[in-house]
């Protein structure tokens, strides 16, 4: 292995771009173009070309970590898992399986995520599991799953894109978030396609843009409706393709008639203008997608709004037919198959409902034990952050840092200090990691192998390249070593690929159906789109054959790069509207606080910036948080470019320099969200939950500026 050449994938977004890596004499890694892969042909971004650098031991950890007089001090294995199965084993004792917490995170491959669920529900017992997804793009989950009956975060291949006749993209700054997909947006353009992007701000994507659409933070789903509505009003309906494959549209058609343009200009400030052309833009071309991400997303509203997107693309038959439909373009490297396998609250893998007492008894079966052992649906990941230290009395932490990720952050850092016993695994020591009882430091990406599973549904095998330092181990063997000491001596293997044997059975027959991709096909085909069933699937078990191609001549499934062509994932096979109206963000602008923030992520730093602050080149280009408001509001307040300014909302203040620009609405305010201290945004974000998704809404809260002395 060492000195040779590994194809593989990026540690970092959910494009999964293919990389090859070189181990050097010295000790680095080079990171050379791998060409053969379809998602990025080579290109990378600068957190691709840079991420080995956090394969170095002067960055990462490389020996556990026990509390010892309140410090963290360096000790075995042994003593290290000892402690930590001990701290589980007596919260269990004394208040139960549900004191004790799993949280997880996006990051994980299939086979960790797949096994930290399993952890949680046949070692622990516990029903109080679910991981940082939640804060990323269970919104589009929900909607996908009430309209078409399956949620796959893009339900054609990226490659589509290009041959669309108009793209509308809301809320994603992906020219910053995903570099190497914006080319396929190019190439849309170039192809005679047109690009409509929607945000507050004017980034670098919207730049790109055909048309620019600047609403008010929070106000996604008004702009919906409003463009809805004027479907309806100029016959711009598919009336047939509504009649023959949808089922619910005169309510959802009543409730967007609700929303004249007028209405939806006041709610907005997107002038009536912008929404005919937009309408005019995405209705003339024989094919269109709508594509969303965080921005109408991560709102208190965000099931109904990107339901709301959705009812626009059936309207006007966009969605099931070739180069048209809605996608989500999921944010974490696996987020997509993080939330599949067990790893979320209320689902088993293949994801099954955990409530459904035929998928209960399916992976009990294949877990060897008894459906009734299994417990239900747990709390969502805010809400199981918010009970630690009460009802919560012990976490397992893997691959998440919610002291810098979650909303109202300061709030949630005082509760993980507050409990009696932390686990944390991790690369490096995170701000969550600093606080922790016990630190584990595991493999990461280059030194193990693993699967993924990208934006477009695609499983990728990400291989080893190097072998880890000496004292790391992997997720999979501490899984191993901690059910061993609970009592659990089997059903915990450490190799990935018997794990990912375990999944396949486990998620046979269920909507997102492994069971006919192996590795060696991973490895021979560059990826398997999912579902690909066996070719003895049972399609009476939850599978439904119309939803997949056909097997091919050689009675292998090949994998379903489109989805709902011939019929969508529901009882019936048609997409259902679902009527939803416009209604205020949970915190709106007042006289104490007459700004909206919204936060995001800026092209040098990834997530809570663990990892990419930790790479010099990155720091170098993106080196701490800033405040980015318009020439007005700063001459209002008389703020100075690179001064410091305070950003405060009822949850905390938040210092950092200020960033003067006119690419934002002079009502907002923007933050990035990567970094903690003072800077840190998340101390200001409302956690505020969608009734559905349970997702905070990051997006939209009210807050005040003020000066601050340098």
């Amino acid at each position: 292995m060492q000195n040779s050449v590994t194809p593989t994938h990026c540690p970092y977004c959910a494009l999964q771009c293919g990389m090859n890596l070189t181990p050097a004499p010295d000790g680095t890694v080079e990171v050379t173009e791998r060409a053969d892969f379809p998602v990025n042909r080579g290109a990378l971004c600068g957190k691709g070309r840079t991420a080995p650098a956090v394969l170095s031991s002067t960055v990462r950890l490389t020996s556990p970590l026990v509390r010892s007089e309140g410090k963290l001090v360096p000790a075995s294995w042994d003593e290290a898992l000892d402690r930590i199965a001990e701290g589980l084993s007596r919260t269990r004792t004394e208040h139960g399986p549900d004191a004790c917490g799993v949280f997880g995170g996006g990051g994980l491959t299939n086979e960790k995520a797949y096994t930290l669920g399993k952890f949680a529900r046949v070692v622990l017992g516990t029903s109080q599991i679910d991981y940082n997804g939640r804060f990323c793009m269970s919104s589009a989950a929900a909607a996908g799953t009430k309209a078409f009956g399956l949620d796959r975060g893009l339900p054609f291949p990226l490659e589509d894109i290009p041959r669309t006749g108009c793209v509308i993209l809301v809320g994603s700054n992906l020219a910053e978030t995903m570099p190497p997909s914006l080319r396929f947006f190019n190439e849309l353009r170039e192809n005679g396609g047109t690009l409509i992007v929607i945000d507050p701000r004017r980034t670098k994507t919207a730049e790109q843009a055909d048309l620019h659409l600047a609403p008010r933070p929070g106000t996604d789903l008004a702009l919906a409706l409003g463009l809805l509505h004027l479907v309806v009003a100029e016959g711009r309906t598919d009336e047939e393709y509504i009649r023959e494959r949808t089922s619910g549209w005169e309510e959802a058609r009543a409730a967007a008639m609700a929303h004249w343009p007028e209405y939806v200009e006041r709610i907005t400030g997107v002038h009536v203008p912008q929404l005919r052309e937009a309408v005019r833009m995405f209705c003339e071309p024989e094919a269109a997608m709508v594509l969303t991400a965080r921005g109408p997303e991560q709102q208190s509203k965000g099931t109904d709004t990107v339901g709301a997107w959705i009812n626009l693309c059936l309207a006007t038959g966009r969605a099931g037919r070739p180069l048209s439909g809605y996608g989500c373009l999921t944010g974490q490297g696996n987020g997509q198959g993080g939330r599949e396998h067990g790893q979320k609250a209320d689902q088993l893998p293949g994801y099954r409902k955990l409530t459904d007492p035929a998928a209960r008894r399916h992976v009990a079966e294949v877990w060897g034990v008894d459906p009734d052992s299994l417990p239900g649906p747990g709390r969502s990941a805010y809400e199981l952050l918010d009970a630690l230290g009460t009802d919560i009395r012990a976490l397992l932490l893997m691959a998440s840092n919610p002291v810098v990720s979650a909303p109202r952050a300061g709030h949630i850092e005082e509760r993980i200090k507050s409990l009696d016993f932390l686990a944390v695994c991790d690369v490096v020591l995170s701000e969550t990691a600093a606080l922790a009882d016990v630190v584990l430091p595991v493999t990461q990406w280059a030194e193990e192998t693993g699967t993924m599973t990208n934006l477009e549904g695609r499983v990728l095998l990400r291989r080893q390249a190097i072998t880890p330092p000496e004292g790391i181990r992997s997720d999979l063997d501490v899984m191993h070593e901690l059910a061993d000491r609970l009592g659990v001596e089997k059903g915990f293997p450490t190799d990935a690929e018997e794990v990912f044997e375990e999944l396949r059975r486990a998620s046979a027959g269920g909507p997102a159906d492994y069971s006919g991709i192996t590795y060696r096909r991973l490895v021979e085909e560059n990826g398997v789109f999912w579902p690909c069933p066996t070719p003895a699937a049972d399609p009476g078990d939850g599978e439904d054959e119309s939803l997949d191609a056909r097997d091919d001549e050689t009675g292998v499934h090949p994998g379903t790069p489109r989805l709902f062509l011939d019929r969508f994932a529901t009882e019936d096979g048609r997409a259902r509207f679902v009527p939803v109206s416009h209604r205020a963000t949970a915190e709106e602008p007042d006289d104490e606080y007459p700004v909206f923030l919204t936060t995001g992520r800026v092209v040098a730093q990834y997530q809570s910036g663990a990892q990419t602050r930790r790479v010099d080149e990155l720091n170098a280009a993106a080196p701490g948080p800033f405040v980015e408001l318009h020439p007005r509001l700063a001459e209002r307040l008389g703020a100075k470019e690179g001064e410091p300014l305070a950003v405060v909302s009822r949850r905390g203040r938040a210092v950092a320099p200020a960033r003067i620009t006119n690419t934002i609405r002079p009502d907002t305010v923007f933050m990035p969200f990567h970094w903690y201290g003072e800077g840190r945004a998340n101390t200001l974000t409302n956690p505020a939950l969608d009734p559905t998704s349970r997702m905070p809404e990051f997006k939209a809260c009210a807050v005040r500026l003020e000066t601050v002395k340098p």
